[in-house]
């Protein structure tokens, strides 16, 4: 037993001596831990020379450096709609909204909804430094709710776009905008979801893939800024999900890669050049996805491709499914419309599809509604609807069955001249006043320097004969 104790005690003073050694010669050191995520970055520019990041922001967070490089540009706007006139019962028909928008260059173009100018007479802009403008209105886009605007201003504080691409769901991100008419109120939440569809827009050409966050939006945010943590501006803020009238934390943005596509396109055309695939799509369920022996209910299903569009001329048929555009991945409707809503006609993009279970990949040469790759003007959008209808350039396939050039008469608006004329949708313009038509542009063209009447000339191709219709074009 005392040997126990001698050996226990002999190992106890040898551990003091040993640490007592190691503090004399061993001096104490400091050790610092620091944990950080590194900001990423990657160049984006499929269309446009705009500064392009992928920005990835950490949490915790520090918003002050974004909300002073975004505040200053963001701007309150108010309208007038009905010029102070008075209605039948005597009363002002004059009426007023408001809402923001985001400077996006130094000589005064500014971005916003389409729904907080549209119908206006008067559109005041209010900068942050209480400067008051009026404002010209350059174009809209009610497919994407967006439209520009300019004031005559220079040296302007302005935001870049981002690569609202690079946005991952849980990511932090900053609102600014002017609700309840207060100057510039910043709101911070995270990407709730992205390609959202809410069903608010209207007409067959809308493109609904908002950012969803939870950031606080309320009317008067619409047409601000959702910007990430570097200042970049990656949506415009749109709309709100509410039952209350009041914010619910459910709000959307048009992310900026649309924006800036369709921004570009109103300020260089006057009107979105949108290029067509020419497919008529569904989404995938969960019994179609089993009836096509799918992995996943994924995709974008193909119900009907369209005669002499670039679909048709690539070889994508009825019943194949879209995964995916220019090699981004197409889960769900919204999200192929968001892809091919940023080109133009003319332009090609590679089509990742599956077909009886095989992926497969076609070079798709976008068009426009006419049927052609030339870009839409203005001109020719206010001749044909000024008088009443739509039209297109024939296909190959059409001109070689009917053994003629023309265009085709694709649908006729109610109360129009065309339509007093009782043509038909489906009539096939081969001559007007005895000159035969070898384009849509040219007939545009004939329509604009035409006075008096002019006599269209044509065929339906399922009737015999020849038809005549006769209108006023001035």
């Amino acid at each position: 037993m005392k040997q126990y104790i001698m050996m226990g005690a002999s190992s106890l003073l040898s551990a003091l001596l040993a640490i007592l050694i190691y503090q004399f010669f061993e001096h104490p050191r400091e050790v610092i831990i620091r944990e950080t995520v590194p900001a990423r970055y990657t160049n984006f520019d499929p269309m446009d020379v705009s500064k392009q990041r992928h920005f990835l922001s950490s949490s915790p967070t520090d918003f002050t450096t974004a909300a002073r490089a975004v505040t200053p540009a963001v701007v309150n706007i108010k309208t007038i709609q009905g010029g102070g006139g008075f209605d039948f019962w005597g009363g002002n028909t004059m009426g007023s909204a408001s809402g923001s928008g985001v400077i996006i260059s130094p000589d005064g173009f500014i971005v916003t909804n389409n729904h907080v100018i549209e119908d206006s007479d008067e559109i005041q802009v209010t900068l942050n430094d209480k400067r008051d403008f009026a404002a010209e209105l350059i174009g809209t886009d009610p497919s994407t709710d967006l439209a520009l605007i300019k004031i005559k201003a220079k040296g302007l504080h302005f935001l870049e776009f981002g690569n609202s691409d690079s946005l991952h769901v849980g990511e932090w991100v900053i609102a600014v905008g002017n609700p309840f008419n207060l100057e510039s109120t910043v709101t911070a939440g995270i990407v709730s979801a992205k390609g959202r569809s809410i069903d608010i827009l209207e007409g067959q050409d809308r493109i609904e893939s908002f950012i969803q966050t939870d950031a606080a939006v309320n009317p008067g945010n619409s047409g601000g800024a959702l910007v990430n943590t570097n200042g970049e501006l990656i949506g415009i803020n749109t709309a709100i999900i509410t039952r209350s009238g009041r914010y619910e934390g459910y709000s959307f943005a048009v992310p900026s890669n649309l924006a800036r596509k369709v921004i570009r396109d109103l300020k260089d055309f006057g009107l979105v050049q949108r290029g067509i695939l020419g497919v008529f799509i569904d989404e995938i369920t969960n019994e179609r996805a089993q009836e096509l022996g799918l992995k996943a209910v994924e995709g974008v299903f193909v119900t009907r491709v369209t005669p002499g569009s670039g679909a048709d001329d690539a070889g994508l048929r009825k019943g194949d499914v879209i995964i995916g555009i220019n090699g981004v991945v197409t889960k769900t409707l919204p999200e192929m419309q968001e892809q091919l809503g940023r080109y133009r006609p003319g332009n090609s993009v590679t089509v990742d599809f599956i077909r009886k279970g095989k992926k497969s990949t076609a070079n798709v040469l976008l068009k426009n509604k006419s049927n052609s790759t030339a870009i839409v003007t203005e001109k020719n959008v206010d001749v044909l609807t000024d008088l009443g209808f739509e039209l297109r350039e024939l296909t190959r396939e059409e001109r070689r069955r009917l053994k003629t050039n023309g265009v085709k008469v694709i649908s006729i608006y109610r109360g129009s001249r065309i339509e007093r004329t009782n043509m038909d949708p489906g009539f096939i313009i081969t001559k007007i006043d005895n000159k035969p038509v070898e384009s849509l542009d040219a007939l545009v063209e004939d329509f604009s320097n035409a006075t008096g009447k002019v006599m269209l000339e044509g065929i339906y191709e399922s009737y015999p004969g020849e038809y005549y219709y006769a209108f006023p074009v001035d």
